[in-house]
């Protein structure tokens, strides 16, 4: 294994815990990293290699049936092009190898049954900022080895007809939109203190654009354009966060919560992002256009609620897809 520039075992984060002041963490990019796990048959909350820019290698050391999704970090193995977005077959010795990003910063990377590292407080999420979590409480180093859960759910039919290192299916799950564009439209409804803030402050966080900075990371986005100011100064006592929360700092210059955010926050929320947007943002590699659109509460449901109806839908076509591979096993080629 190669570390590259950061690769984490990942999962749907540590619920719960908040009060204790313990990060949820977790996947970035969640609709990415259920479409990884269902591709491969897995049941959707297994963990992950969550895969951010370019330079991470990882050779297998068995046969293995894995998925590639969210970000083009230009996937190859033996200097062949790997497909996304889809269930492939790797043989034992072949090195994957992640390049360079095409589209978007953060790939997720799946395997039949899950990445096999101990549970902490309910999940296998690494928490870099406490140590906790994923391999060893850290980012994947050279020469790790990682475990991989043993029994997996079932498995898929073996196919070895030439001396190729891996098998792609030939049907995909991929998105009609393509992840990572320079400019970006995210939906959000109002925070808490928007109210405070001045008209002209509000005007300006619709009406302009935002860069993301490179200072960003898995806590938060911090983004770069007109100054928010508030009506008058004030004191807040601190109250919890989630992901998605747009704080604003004494500086005026907007923060967007991410994964490995803060339990609780003591500056003034001026608007959350839409949950169906989240996934945009986990996407965003530094200098990306952002604009702001303000939506309903009511809307912002809606919204989620269609996404999970579409997603129930795609997964049972992506179960139906593998149950065809499976009972054609003995077909010579995928």
């Amino acid at each position: 294994m190669k570390k590259g520039l950061l690769a984490t075992v990942q999962d749907t984060g540590r619920k719960g815990y908040g009060k204790f002041g313990i990060s949820c963490s977790g996947v970035m990019d969640t609709y990415a990293y259920r479409l990884a796990n269902w591709l491969v048959g897995n049941k959707g909350d297994e963990a992950v290699l969550e895969i951010t820019w370019s330079g991470f290698a990882v050779r297998f050391l068995q046969d293995a049936w894995v998925s590639i999704t969210g970000a083009d970090l230009a996937p190859e193995c033996e200097g062949i092009s790997v497909p996304m977005w889809r269930p492939i077959f790797f043989l034992e010795g072949s090195e994957l190898v992640f390049k360079y990003p095409r589209s978007g910063c953060r790939s997720y990377l799946s395997i039949l049954g899950g990445i096999d590292v101990p549970e902490v407080m309910g999940s296998r999420s690494t928490y870099l900022r406490a140590g906790i979590g994923g391999f060893n409480g850290r980012a994947l180093q050279t020469g790790d080895t990682i475990p991989i859960v043993k029994k997996a759910p079932y498995d898929f039919p073996k196919r070895r007809s030439d001396d190729r290192p891996f098998r792609a299916v030939l049907w995909s799950a991929a998105p009609a939109s393509t992840y990572g564009r320079a400019d970006t439209l995210l939906r959000v409804t109002r925070g808490r203190q928007y109210e405070d803030f001045r008209n002209e402050a509000i005007e300006r966080f619709f009406d302009d654009e935002y860069m993301v900075k490179a200072e960003s990371d898995r806590m938060g986005y911090r983004l770069s354009g007109p100054p928010l100011t508030l009506e008058s100064p004030k004191e807040y006592i601190s109250e919890g966060v989630t992901a998605g929360t747009i704080q604003v700092p004494a500086d005026g210059q907007p923060i967007i919560l991410m994964a490995d955010r803060q339990t609780l926050g003591g500056y003034p929320k001026i608007a959350q992002v839409a949950s169906v947007d989240i996934p945009w943002v986990a996407q965003l590699p530094p200098g990306s256009r952002i604009r702001f659109q303000e939506i309903s509460p009511y809307e912002s449901e809606r919204l989620f609620l269609e996404q999970e109806r579409k997603m129930k839908l795609l997964k049972r076509m992506i179960d139906y897809r593998i149950k065809e591979e499976f009972n054609a096993a003995d077909r010579p080629e995928l």
